[in-house]
């Protein structure tokens, strides 16, 4: 897709205004163009004049990108599999680099889509570029489908008209998320595992095994020891109230879910993590390097410092720490620097903020912001060995703790009874 800008240098630049408009050429392709002109008629005309067919003429009050990229039908389906979304763009990228048109490359990854919910997608992204619509806009009339940093990086590339060079940086960013949720749920996997086969144990043997064991010592003549007792008496509570006490629990663990999905409930579970030793300071590095990956992404596009942090800030996944940012873009807009209106959210760390500013003052705040995203990336993944290599010992311990417990409390009975019946 091609995007080409005219100016008229004999009208006074304050009349001016930059248009975006979806233009048919002579020979049938749909391709977009931007032009400066003092009002959309008369960039419609202008267009005509030359013998395109002009679709729509995108007004100057809806042109900056984090307005365009905001609306569609929001909530209407879930987003797409990111696995599925990054082999998309991948084979996209290589579709328009080899010169292939928009439309029949979106329809060729249509056919081929092995996801029918991408599919769906790409059908109505495909009816709306037949009409007339630019690819950026077909994809953010999707609304939370796809991410406004995916609508806003393909409306710089249809701007500049490095298009397949921003889908390729794009597809990068994307992989770089998609292999880091990886490694998190593989080193999370075995301590979840563990905890899991643990308390299943724990609750058949309290439940099941302990007491069928009171009748038995029911029967002995001597005192039972006291931990003895509280496992007996715990467990023959938890068997008799397990009908009333187990659908209990269910109901409270699905009410919280449900409120942990509200506004004040995810606020409220996101400021608690933060608080977790270990995991609030990997969250926070989780943050940042995926802050700051988003903003190099969106600035390497070409797209202003302000818009890029107000779309970026959206990729802030812990809504707390979304809050505290909350306080950067309107000090951004007064003409602060970024350095200084991050240092107020208050939460990024002191080195990204020192690394930050040297590539603002250096005018290399895109490189800087890549290699701040690399640096915490590899801090997190320390962070998080740290965090399963503390997670396994601690429940092993916690576990094999209770575990001990009921089983003491079922064998000492009956040592001390053979010991008795020794004695004498």
């Amino acid at each position: 897709m091609l995007y080409f800008l005219f100016s008229a240098s004999n009208e006074a630049p304050d009349l001016m205004a930059e248009f975006i408009c979806r233009v048919g050429t002579p020979s049938g392709e749909v391709i977009t163009r931007t032009v400066e002109a003092p009002g959309a008629q008369e960039a419609r005309a202008r267009f005509e004049s030359q013998g395109y067919r002009v679709f729509s003429v995108t007004p100057p009050k809806a042109s900056g990108v984090a307005t365009i990229t905001r609306g569609g039908r929001a909530g209407m389906r879930a987003r797409v599999r990111a696995g599925d979304f990054l082999l998309f763009n991948q084979q996209l990228a290589a579709l328009v680099r080899a010169g292939i048109p928009i439309l029949q490359a979106i329809s060729m990854l249509r056919r081929r889509a092995t996801s029918a919910r991408l599919r769906a997608v790409l059908g109505d992204v495909e009816e709306r570029i037949r009409n007339g619509d630019a690819l950026s806009a077909a994809f953010a009339a999707q609304g939370p489908i796809f991410p406004r940093i995916y609508t806003a990086s393909i409306l710089a590339g249809e701007r500049s008209g490095a298009l397949d060079e921003v889908l390729a940086r794009y597809a990068n960013y994307l992989r770089r998320g998609v292999e880091l949720r990886r490694r998190v749920r593989a080193a999370l996997a075995y301590p979840l595992l563990l905890l899991l086969a643990s308390a299943a144990m724990v609750t058949f043997l309290t439940i099941y095994v302990v007491p069928r064991m009171s009748d038995l010592f029911a029967g002995f003549n001597t005192q039972l020891p006291t931990v003895t007792l509280i496992v007996v008496g715990l467990s023959t509570w938890l068997a008799s109230n397990i009908w009333w006490l187990g659908p209990a629990i269910i109901a409270a663990v699905v009410a919280f879910y449900y409120w942990a999905r509200t506004p004040s409930g995810r606020l409220w579970v996101d400021a608690f993590m933060l608080r977790v030793p270990l995991l609030g300071t990997l969250l926070r590095q989780l943050a940042i390097a995926q802050a700051a990956r988003s903003l190099a992404t969106l600035l390497a596009g070409g797209i202003t410092l302000v818009e890029s942090w107000e779309i970026a800030a959206e990729a802030i996944t812990n809504r707390e720490l979304r809050r505290r940012s909350a306080t950067t873009l309107p000090m951004l807009r007064e003409g602060r620097s970024f350095t200084e209106s991050l240092e107020a959210a208050g939460w990024v760390p002191a080195l990204a903020l020192d690394m930050i500013g040297i590539g603002e003052r250096s005018g290399s705040l895109r490189e800087m912001l890549e290699e701040v995203a690399n640096f915490y990336d590899a801090e997190a993944e320390v962070r998080l060995e740290q965090l399963t290599s503390t997670l396994e010992p601690a429940i092993l311990l916690v576990m094999g703790g209770v575990v001990a417990t009921i089983l003491l409390a079922i064998y000492l009975p009956i040592i001390q009874s053979i010991s008795t019946a020794a004695g004498r």
